[in-house]
């Protein structure tokens, strides 16, 4: 079955990725799958809609995207309400702070991160703003899947997990009982799951309807033990509650 036109611009789109901002066309072409004839009609039209810019001879995704982007509602509005309380658990930790929402598309579930503050010396975290992580090796993502569809639990579960470190946990029946703790005390935490010098603390953010929509995270170094964290995360978890059902109610 041939693609689409739509298909063939999006495949282009999602050639680029964060170690992979800038690419030549032939690069552009195979990873994209598409014939080099093709990437270079869609990536002149999306050049000229703004989606792409050329420099030289590589292309890179284009500002217009970001502001499309912008204007997606479940980023712009949680993001707007949970960047106070995210400044304030800056200042009272010091460390990198995160929000992130769920996503399911592709038939995968996948954690999408709106929001990072990281002071110049905490420890180093691999995520990024609009980049995405697995939900089973991260504390926001554990958040988000032990409140999701038992049935999306189960999808996540029934593949292969992907290890980060020797640490990171990938049996289903364990991550099956952490979901349940998840749940229980209302806060997950996560010791050496993407990093061996980090752990991470999170906390659900829940909308007027008490659905779990976001997540809010601290990672600090391993060594600082989570107990010091939980209570500012689940504190400002629930500011952004309030907020966002008050935003709603408006």
């Amino acid at each position: 079955m041939s693609q689409s036109v739509t298909e063939r611009a999006l495949a282009l789109l999602a050639s680029f990725r964060a170690d992979h901002p800038e690419l030549t066309l032939t690069e552009l072409s195979r990873r994209s799958g598409l014939p080099l004839t093709t990437t270079h009609r869609l990536a002149s039209e999306l050049v000229a809609g703004g989606a792409l810019e050329r420099v030289g001879g590589r292309y890179r995704i284009g500002l217009w995207l970001w502001e499309v982007a912008s204007l997606a509602p479940r980023g712009f509005g949680l993001r707007e309400a949970a960047m106070p309380f995210l400044e304030d658990v800056y200042e009272a930790t010091r460390q990198n702070v995160q929000l992130a929402v769920l996503a399911t598309d592709a038939g995968a579930a996948e954690v999408v991160y709106l929001e990072r503050l990281a002071p110049r010396h905490a420890v180093s975290v691999v995520t990024r703003v609009g980049g995405r992580m697995p939900v089973h090796a991260t504390a926001v993502g554990r958040v988000l899947l032990a409140h999701g569809p038992r049935e999306l639990q189960e999808a996540v579960l029934s593949r292969p997990l992907q290890r980060f470190t020797t640490a990171t946990e990938t049996d289903p029946d364990r991550l099956r009982s952490k979901l349940a703790e998840v749940r229980r005390t209302g806060v997950a935490i996560t010791l050496r799951q993407v990093e061996l010098v980090s752990l991470s603390v999170a906390a659900p953010v829940r909308d007027a309807g008490g659905e779990v929509v976001a997540a809010i995270s601290v990672v600090a170094p391993v060594e600082d033990g989570a107990q010091r964290y939980v209570p500012v995360v689940v504190a400002a978890a629930r500011a952004i509650s309030r907020t966002v059902a008050r935003t709603a109610a408006r």
